[in-house]
C-alpha cells in the first residue's frame, strides 16, 4: 500500500487515463481525452467535477482575486489537468503547480494523452 496522499484515488485516476489512452491513443484533442475521462472516471466511481470555475487565491487573502477553470477536480481533493502535446514541457508542469497552489488544492496530476505512451506526473504541494 503506497503512502502517498490520496494515492487510492489518483491511482484511479490514472488507471483511468490508462484506459482512454489504450483505446483512443493519441492524436485527438484535449477534449475529446477529457470526456472520455470523465466517462471512465464516473465508470471507477470517482466523484469529480469538470470544467467548473474554480477561484484563484492570492497569499493569505480570503476572497479569490479571480477564477479560471480546472479540466477536473476529484473528490474535491485532486487537480486533473489534461493535455495533448507531443511530451509534457517545464511550462506545463509550472502552469499545473501554479493551478494547485491558487485553488488551495495540495495534490495534483499532470497527464498528457499526445504521446505514444501516456505520461503524467503526480503533483504535491
Amino acid at each position: 500500500m503506497s503512502n502517498l496522499k490520496y494515492a487510492d484515488i489518483t491511482e484511479k485516476i490514472i488507471g483511468a487515463s490508462f484506459e482512454v489512452h489504450k483505446f483512443l491513443g493519441n492524436g485527438f484533442q484535449e477534449v475529446i481525452y477529457q470526456r472520455a475521462l470523465a466517462y471512465e472516471m464516473g465508470q471507477a466511481k470517482l466523484e469529480f467535477a469538470r470544467e467548473i470555475e474554480q477561484h484563484i487565491y492570492y497569499k493569505d487573502l480570503p476572497e479569490p482575486i479571480g477564477t479560471r477553470r480546472a479540466d477536473f477536480v476529484v473528490e474535491n481533493k485532486i487537480l486533473v489537468e489534461i493535455k495533448a502535446v507531443i511530451q509534457l514541457e517545464d511550462v506545463h508542469l509550472a502552469q499545473a503547480l501554479n493551478y494547485l497552489k491558487a485553488y488551495r488544492l495540495e495534490v495534483g496530476l499532470l497527464i498528457n494523452f499526445g504521446s505514444k505512451s501516456l505520461t503524467f506526473k503526480r503533483l504535491v504541494m
